[in-house]
């Protein structure tokens, strides 16, 4: 049977808190007003498990959740810090900060200073449905297992040059983080990852950032479902292993839609990159991936691979206008296609007459001129010239002469067709 009671907090009379008890051993419920004093004074009579509702209005931070609590907003209410330290530290495991706006961490990139920071006992947390506004770092899960960080809008400070903000969600040694329908503005990196592995990022929106997604060292990883449009790289993957990242799409990305360092044995597939400011994937020393069923339009290069990168195997990527589709140097021969089944070329004249959708001529992205015009760039003075068309021709006619490189022997008819995923905050 459910009963109703009220507690006095030694505050002024309006300062009065509303509990609601479900059982003997079920949770309680706080009203706590938006007055000088009542969260902190509650913080401390409440109990494990209970949950605290917070009247509309701004409520004074910081605060520290040292034992399971639900700190709820309901969408109106918010906490302001006083400028040093987190908004909101959670050291307990199982406590929830939902529909809050929080505000006003120091700046210190030593503590990492953030709205919201999980600490390494605060497993199986849980922080959704926010508006975490101009903090240093928007939410710092640091040695967490298990946390959810969900639904969230996360902008950072306009006022500091890039490199001096902190990234959206910060990951250390956070296992099996869900991150998910989060809209992240204005900080460093939107999501950075450093030594975690396991987590699941899905389904977020990244906006004016450096990286939308920083991955180092973090193996095992699921990247998918999210959107970046407007940053210097989309997703720049680092010294990790065996990440998954699909359906993934990058926008009008500054450098790299998609970067590959020392990454190796990923799943790289599914994902759209458009209208990159330099490459749409860029793969450097990352051996052993496999990159199927992606799009790489509009780029300056579609792929650039170098550095000793071996191994990968690509198959069902469209390759649409592109200044160049593929920058390789080196002297192998790689076969871009598996099973018969290759890669859609837009700039490729090909015929298909037994009409399988597979194009009855290889594809050749680059000839001899290309290699030359990329070790010697001072030699592009000279592409216009009788002398490179009539060698390029002899190429055509005598493929003997061709260079290593790039040849996809069963390129595709068509490109497939791909939808947008849903991301960023929902409702």
């Amino acid at each position: 049977m459910h009963r109703a009671f009220f507690r006095s907090l030694a505050l002024s009379p309006a300062a009065v808190a509303s509990l609601t008890v479900c059982g003997p051993l079920q949770a309680e419920e706080w009203q706590v007003p938006a007055e000088k004093g009542a969260l902190q004074q509650v913080l401390q009579q409440a109990q494990a498990g209970d949950i605290l509702r917070l009247a509309p209005g701004k409520h004074e931070g910081p605060v520290v959740l040292d034992k399971p609590l639900t700190l709820n907003g309901a969408g109106k209410a918010g906490i302001a810090g006083n400028g040093t330290g987190s908004v909101v530290t959670i050291n307990a495991p199982d406590s929830v900060v939902e529909g809050l706006e929080l505000t006003g961490s120091g700046l210190s990139q030593e503590t990492l200073d953030a709205g919201v920071k999980l600490s390494k006992t605060a497993h199986r947390a849980i922080v959704r449905d926010n508006r975490i506004l101009d903090n240093l770092t928007g939410v710092d899960v640091h040695g967490a297992r298990n946390a959810t960080v969900s639904n969230n809008l996360i902008e950072g400070r306009q006022d500091l040059r890039m490199n001096e903000r902190g990234n959206g969600i910060y990951v250390w040694n956070a296992p099996d983080l869900l991150a998910e329908y989060n809209t992240i503005r204005y900080g460093r990196d939107g999501i950075f990852v450093n030594t975690s592995p396991k987590d699941t990022f899905r389904n977020n929106r990244f906006e004016d950032l450096r990286f939308a997604v920083h991955y180092m060292h973090g193996n095992n990883g699921v990247i998918e479902n999210n959107v970046s449009e407007g940053n210097d790289i989309g997703y720049a993957l680092m010294f990790s292993d065996r990440l998954k990242v699909r359906n993934n799409v990058s926008i009008g990305d500054r450098n790299h839609g998609l970067m590959l360092n020392y990454a190796n044995h990923a799943e790289i597939s599914g994902n759209q990159v458009e209208g990159g400011g330099e490459k749409c994937l860029f793969m450097y020393n990352a051996n052993k991936n496999t990159v199927t069923d992606n799009s790489f339009e509009g780029c300056p290069i579609g792929v650039h691979f170098t550095a000793g990168s071996a191994n990968n195997a690509f198959k069902g990527n469209a390759f649409i206008a592109n200044k160049t589709q593929v920058k390789y140097v080196g002297s192998r021969q790689l076969d871009w296609s598996t099973d018969g089944r290759g890669n859609y070329w837009s700039d490729h004249p090909a015929f298909d007459m037994n009409g399988d959708g597979i194009a009855d001529t290889a594809y050749r992205p680059n000839d001899m001129v290309d290699q030359v015009l990329w070790t010697q760039p001072s030699a592009k003075l000279l592409v216009g010239s009788p002398a490179v068309q009539l060698l390029r021709w002899t190429q055509s006619q005598f493929p003997a002469l061709l260079p290593g490189g790039i040849v996809d022997n069963a390129p595709l008819m068509h490109p497939p067709v791909r939808a947008t995923p849903n991301s960023g905050v929902q409702g």
